[in-house]
């Protein structure tokens, strides 16, 4: 027997889904008591106006959690220092925001003696999985409401038909309703247009963190990001904080049309989804982090790091931070960060990340060893006998053949 809901946490963020959920709660419920939570994961001015708005929606009460820092350094930074990138291209923006948003609603869900916790993810998305698996590592028994899987609303047309027949205040349009997520690392676009993978984004309708590599300066801007054991510290020799160092190359690379990603990613609901993707800072910082690694990584840990950085990206896309494996992987990807430490110079020209120079005090590359000119601590005529031995198993396999006719 279901419980009686008399008060609910919702994840809220002013947007379309959660405007109407509020209403919707209180008339399905009993008219319950709702409370909304609002996560500041670096979204800006999205957070102006938000308690008004959810008060005059129906909620009570509204918390707003300040998220910035730990977002960066507990979710971010080991999924940077992994170099996790989901099928080769979208940098986790929204992925691993929802882990700490989640474990944060249970948080204030406990202390408001709620009944249940409510999200407005679609039965059609990812986030649906990521909210929930959040919330069952810290409250496994606690009543998740999912109003798009329950509901009688099929599209955004009838939520912007809901939301003017409860006069609930809306920041969108019919014409310009993207699905939009944005916080301190991204900002995602879908829907409408961008449904359809034949047309070419409208970019200067779309873009809010930079510009298009065409309206880009067509003058490079150098910057240069220094790291110690695999996090970022510095920028141009300044030492900042990592909200700030996230703020600073956004800045930077979005004026420099940097971090646009347009691509088809297969959710893990198991349909294919279109969607373009602004993230310049998170751009930079893998680019000059993997620059770093190609110089104090040996290739055996550089090689392997590899495949588990795919893993890592899986499990984060898939909403399973709070597992066994990611935190064994992280402790993987942390040892292997002890070196990791030096500065990376980048040239960022209308889109493009260019490699401008780097060091480390724990550099693995030998001048003298690697250089094609004279030296006096490699001999090449070992060559011959490595070659000898790591060619054996060809030789012999070869030599077989030929003795059983295989080959003339």
């Amino acid at each position: 027997m279901q419980k009686e809901i008399k008060k609910v946490v919702l994840a809220y963020s002013g947007g379309l889904d959660t405007s109407i959920i509020i209403p919707w709660l209180k008339e399905h419920f009993n008219n319950c008591e709702v409370v909304a939570v609002a996560a500041d994961v670096g979204q800006g001015d999205e957070l102006a106006g938000l308690e008004d708005k959810a008060k005059r929606s129906g909620a009570s009460k509204l918390y707003v959690a300040d998220l910035k820092d730990e977002l960066v350094e507990s979710y971010i930074w080991p999924t940077l220092k992994a170099g996790a990138v989901y099928e080769d291209k979208y940098l986790l923006g929204t992925s691993f925001a929802r882990p700490v948003i989640a474990k944060h609603l249970v948080e204030i869900a406990r202390k408001e003696g709620a009944d249940a916790i409510a999200h407005g993810a679609t039965g059609k998305g990812n986030d649906q999985v990521r909210f929930e698996l959040g919330i069952r590592a810290f409250a496994p028994d606690m009543t998740v409401i999912a109003p798009w899987r329950i509901w009688d609303i099929t599209s955004r047309d009838e939520e912007i038909d809901y939301a003017e027949a409860h006069h609930i205040p809306l920041n969108v349009t019919r014409e310009t309703s993207y699905s939009k997520d944005r916080n301190l690392w991204h900002l995602s676009h879908e829907g409408l247009d961008c449904e359809d993978p034949a047309n070419e984004p409208d970019y200067d309708k779309i873009l809010e963190l930079g510009v298009s590599p065409e309206k880009a300066p067509d003058k490079p801007t150098y910057v240069t990001v220094s790291f110690e054991k695999g996090v970022p510290v510095k920028v141009d020799g300044e030492k900042l904080s990592g909200v700030e160092i996230i703020q600073k190359l956004n800045q930077l690379g979005g004026e420099n049309g940097v971090g646009i990603v347009d691509m088809v990613e297969n959710r893990l609901v198991g349909m294919k989804s279109r969607g373009v993707y602004e993230t310049p800072g998170g751009s930079i910082l893998y680019w000059a982090h993997a620059k770093l690694e190609e110089l104090c990584l040996d290739r055996d840990t550089l090689h392997f790091k590899q495949g588990v950085a795919q893993k890592f990206a899986e499990l984060v896309y898939d909403g399973k931070w709070f597992t066994p494996l990611r935190e064994a992987l992280s402790a993987f990807v942390d040892s292997t960060q002890r070196n990791v430490t030096g500065d990376v110079k980048l040239k960022l020209y209308k889109g493009n990340i260019i490699d401008a120079g780097v060091t480390s005090p724990y550099s693995l590359y030998d001048g003298e060893i690697a250089t094609f000119g004279t030296d006096h601590v490699y001999n090449q005529a070992d060559a011959a006998g490595f070659i000898n031995l790591f060619g054996l198993p060809i030789a012999v396999q070869a030599q077989k053949r030929i003795a059983r006719g295989e080959m003339a």
